[in-house]
């Protein structure tokens, strides 16, 4: 059975940074593309990053592009997303999510989620 656990989330202040894990079990976790996607209150869940197998290719959301960095440790089976310059705009329930495929932007594609992790950014 596939279980993503992300860890990592809060609260912090506009221009401040986390940092999000999400751990991976059930799977062979280098043979999957990972994701990090969001939803914020009333809107709908939205690409923020994803990463390829071996980390080789990397595709970013326009609105995160300089400020997020996303990567994968496969010997610990875990992805990382780190967040710098945070903006109210990023609150959201964060999700990480694997994908059969090499890398892919679209959520339809990940058919395994993890529960979330709450990122809330005051101004």
């Amino acid at each position: 059975q596939v279980q993503l656990v992300e860890s990592g989330g809060g609260l912090v202040q506009a221009g401040g940074s986390l940092r999000l894990s999400c751990a991976a079990s059930g799977l062979r976790f280098s043979s999957y593309g990972m994701g990090w996607f969001r939803q914020a209150p009333g809107k709908e869940r939205e690409f923020v990053a994803a990463v390829s197998r071996s980390a080789s290719n990397l595709a970013y959301a326009e609105s995160v592009k300089g400020r997020f960095t996303i990567s994968r440790d496969n010997a610990k089976n875990t992805v990382y997303l780190q967040m710098n310059n945070l903006k109210p705009d990023d609150t959201a329930v964060y999700y990480c999510a694997a994908t059969g495929m090499t890398i892919s932007l679209r959520h339809q594609h990940y058919n395994s989620w993890g529960q979330g992790t709450q990122v809330t950014v005051s101004s």
